[in-house]
Formats: C-alpha cells, sequence, structure tokens
C-alpha cells in the first residue's frame, strides 16, 4: 500500500471545516456491496458548493445535473482511491467524533464494513498550526 498523499496546499482549515460541515450536514456513507463511498446530493442551486467539493477533493466526481420527481439536484461522489488515500485519510483527522455522534457512528460503520478501519490520519493544517505555536 501506497503512503497517502499529504494534504494539497488547497486543503486550508477552512476548506476542511467546509468538508465536514457538509458531509455531517448532508453526506451519505455508505456503498454498493462492493466497494465504498461518500456521495452528497443537493439541489442544482449549489452548483459553486459542488465545484468547491472537487477543488478539495480532487478526483471525486459530480454527476448530474438530475431532473427527478420535480426536483432537480446534483450528486458529489468519493470512492476508489480518492475515498481511501485521500478522503477517509483526512476525515480521520479532523474532529466528526466530537461534532455529531450519530454521523460519526454511520462513517465508522461505511469504514468496518468495507475494511477501511486500517488507514492511517492525515496530519492537518490546523494540528500542523497548533504544533507549532
Amino acid at each position: 500500500m501506497t503512503t497517502p498523499p499529504e494534504p494539497s496546499a488547497l486543503t486550508t482549515p477552512f476548506d476542511q471545516g467546509l468538508l465536514l460541515g457538509i458531509l455531517i450536514g448532508e453526506g451519505h456513507f455508505g456503498g454498493d456491496g462492493k466497494q465504498p463511498h461518500i456521495t452528497l446530493r443537493m439541489h442544482t442551486r449549489h452548483r459553486k458548493l459542488f465545484e468547491a467539493m472537487l477543488r478539495i477533493c480532487p478526483g471525486s466526481r459530480l454527476y448530474g445535473p438530475y431532473d427527478h420527481g420535480g426536483r432537480q439536484y446534483y450528486q458529489w461522489m468519493a470512492r476508489g482511491k480518492v475515498l481511501r488515500e485521500q478522503l477517509i485519510p483526512l476525515l480521520d483527522a479532523l474532529p466528526m467524533a466530537k461534532l455529531d455522534d450519530h454521523v460519526f457512528e454511520r462513517y465508522l460503520d461505511m469504514k468496518t464494513r468495507y475494511g477501511l478501519m486500517n488507514i492511517t490520519p492525515l496530519e492537518t493544517q490546523t494540528e500542523k498550526t497548533q504544533d507549532t505555536a
């Protein structure tokens, strides 16, 4: 297994907070039975937010716009290499467990079901700043 990449310069503390907040509020942690994925489905009016998600998590994908039952939405998805090597290590380094027990349990359930428990968390920009202070 290769060493996970360091967070990019674009993964600022603001980006990390935005990512964590939007996934706690709107994210889905699951899979298709064969591979895990994290998804975010929201109205098309949130296009700029989805563009930020693509920037924060390079390699993730945006699908849509879809129009089902009168609802127009996009679906953002992280799976495969980007999920295992970039997003999971970053989320593991952020304080999800301190912010929302229910979402953290869903996240851990996904990691357990798909064998993702032994991934090493990344050192976040915030941790680096605190270590040097």
